[in-house]
This record gives C-alpha cells, sequence and structure tokens, in this order.
C-alpha cells in the first residue's frame, strides 16, 4: 500500500465535506497489475449509502480529470469503511480505544510484522496495543503502521 500525497489528500476532504461527507481515509492498493485509488468516506451519524458513493465517486473523477494528481492508470473505488473500519491517522485510533485491532507494519517490530489485540491507548506518536497471542503490551511507532484496521464484530 501506498500512502496519498497530503496535497492531495487535503483537496479530497475539501471537497467530500462541501458534499455533507467525511473523508476518512485514502490509499494507493497495487493490484493484479493495476493501481487501486481507495477513498473511504462516512456520512455520520446516518453511515454511508450508495448514493453518497456514487456523488462523491463523480466529483472525485471528475477532480482528478482536471489536475491529474497521479501519475498512470488508476482505478477509482469509493467506498464506506465498513465493519472493519481501516485507520488512518492517529486522531482515528483515540476514537477506537477498548477496539480489537490488527496492524501490520512496514518492517518488523520486536521480530514481527503483524499484531492483533486489544487498542489500549494513544502515547504521543505511539499506540499501545494488548496483543493477544502474548497477552502483552507493545508500544507501536505510529511511522511503522503500513495498515491497521478495526477488527468488526460480525
Amino acid at each position: 500500500m501506498k500512502k496519498v500525497d497530503p496535497a492531495l489528500q487535503e483537496r479530497l476532504v475539501s471537497l467530500i465535506d462541501s458534499m455533507g461527507c467525511e473523508l476518512v481515509g485514502c490509499e494507493l492498493v497495487p493490484q493484479a497489475g493495476r493501481v487501486i485509488f481507495r477513498i473511504y468516506i462516512d456520512h455520520p451519524p446516518r453511515g454511508v449509502t450508495v448514493e453518497d458513493c456514487s456523488r462523491v465517486s463523480h466529483q472525485v473523477s471528475a477532480m482528478m480529470d482536471v489536475e491529474d494528481p497521479i501519475p498512470g492508470g488508476y482505478v477509482l473505488e469509493v467506498s464506506s469503511p465498513g465493519i472493519n473500519r481501516p485507520l488512518f491517522g492517529l486522531e482515528q485510533y483515540s476514537k477506537y480505544v477498548g477496539s480489537k485491532v490488527k496492524v501490520r507494519l512496514y518492517t518488523a517490530f520486536q521480530n514481527r510484522r503483524q499484531y492483533k489485540g486489544v487498542l489500549k491507548r494513544v502515547e504521543g506518536e505511539n499506540i499501545c496495543l494488548l496483543v493477544d497471542d502474548i497477552n502483552q503490551e507493545v508500544l507501536l511507532p505510529f511511522s511503522m503502521i503500513e495498515k491497521a484496521h478495526v477488527i468488526g464484530d460480525s
């Protein structure tokens, strides 16, 4: 997964906010020889509808056609964050303290790249996780997190 340029993300926040929705986050994901530009939106408190996704997709697509901020081709996807909500910024982690999360790191930390457990707290630029398989708290640097999501109740 590749992070999206912060300037593009700011433009997306502005556009999506003006449509009454909230940008949860976005990512560039290489998949089967192409790049997926995935945008997650929310519409608190009612949640996201298919119509919301369609409206945002059309507007973002128009903006992207004019500005062309991503080199090469890509496929645009706009969706709800869903039950296994992805986490992008530290402020989002703070909202989900007490929830079960899965975290993948860019490189190994304490001899592993993947962690699953209960998010205990956010400490500065780190998250504290009570890791399931070792029943121990681990402080993970936010800068090392490649991808993370809440593990929803199914």
